[in-house]
């Protein structure tokens, strides 16, 4: 496989693990009016929990999946409660040196826990390889996989943030919080179960994310700058515009290194800000 088909491939598939590390940063910043910065570290931790469950507990790859996803959604659960709400009503300014501080704590921690070097995460043999398509192609499978489970994950947060009953909630108590409070929605646990969500799917994507980007404690800040785009390209607090960026940003990044590799990390913040002078609030601005 090579040329254009592999371009569009890879782009989809990087484009789907910063959806599904992004879409939580989104979801709290759009949603919940919180600037977190520090998201890429629930990330890195949904990572290294994966890493230890396989490695050090033999628990199966697809085992520590969920398992990882959970850490990270307890973790963030008991941040919020102890850290985050303290930030609500906080100033921009305070929520953007408050979170990056978290990440440099995080970083000096997993270099002190782990090292400072790359983890790596044993692939269980069905994803190993490489899987024949229709028209003669030949993909690695656990890029395949990773295509399935983003789409399927996107499906699943779209219609629960847009289609349910909670997301109705989360929306309304964004919009008016006392009025919220006032019609007698708990927000405070809204906006706890918002965060751990958020966290869960940046872990989710984290642990996803190892074969294909690699991890180590620097992790939450050498992808921070992409989260953010994703975010701001496609507007926070909606799904379906984290979705439609974070695939856009992926395609033109890898094609952007594969065609004119001299430039290519120019092109995509070039895409970028032409996008925001076009739509300054985003592809799909919520409402």
């Amino acid at each position: 496989m090579s040329g254009l088909p592999i371009v569009l491939f890879d782009g989809v598939v990087y484009g789907m693990l910063l959806f599904l590390m992004s879409v939580g940063l989104s979801v709290t910043l759009g949603l919940m009016g919180v600037v977190n910065l520090a998201h890429g570290s629930f990330a890195a931790m949904g990572g290294f929990a994966s890493v230890v469950l396989t490695s050090r507990f033999g628990v199966p790859f697809l085992l520590a999946l969920p398992v990882a996803a959970a850490v990270t959604a307890l973790a963030g659960a008991v941040l919020e409660r102890t850290l985050f709400r303290r930030l609500y009503r906080r100033s921009a300014l305070d929520q953007v040196l408050f979170t990056v501080g978290m990440i440099y704590v995080w970083i000096a921690l997993g270099t002190f826990v782990w090292g400072a070097g790359q983890q790596a995460v044993q692939l269980p043999v069905f994803l190993q390889g490489q899987v024949e398509l229709p028209g003669g192609y030949a993909v690695g499978r656990y890029r395949a996989f990773l295509l399935l489970v983003g789409a399927a994950v996107a499906l699943a947060i779209f219609l629960g943030i847009e289609r349910t009953r909670f997301g109705a909630r989360v929306r309304a108590a964004q919009g008016d919080r006392d009025m919220a409070s006032g019609i007698g929605i708990r927000v405070d646990r809204l906006f706890a179960a918002t965060f751990a969500l958020g966290a869960a799917l940046a872990g989710l994507g984290g642990a996803l994310s190892i074969p294909v980007l690699g991890l180590d404690p620097t992790f939450p800040l050498k992808y921070l700058v992409f989260f953010l785009i994703v975010v701001c390209v496609g507007g926070p607090g909606t799904v379906l515009g984290s979705l439609v960026a974070a695939l856009a940003i992926g395609i033109i990044d890898v094609a952007g290194k594969y065609y004119a590799p001299e430039i290519g990390g120019f092109v995509i913040y070039a895409l970028v800000l032409l996008i925001l002078f076009w739509r300054p609030n985003g592809i799909v601005a919520r409402a």
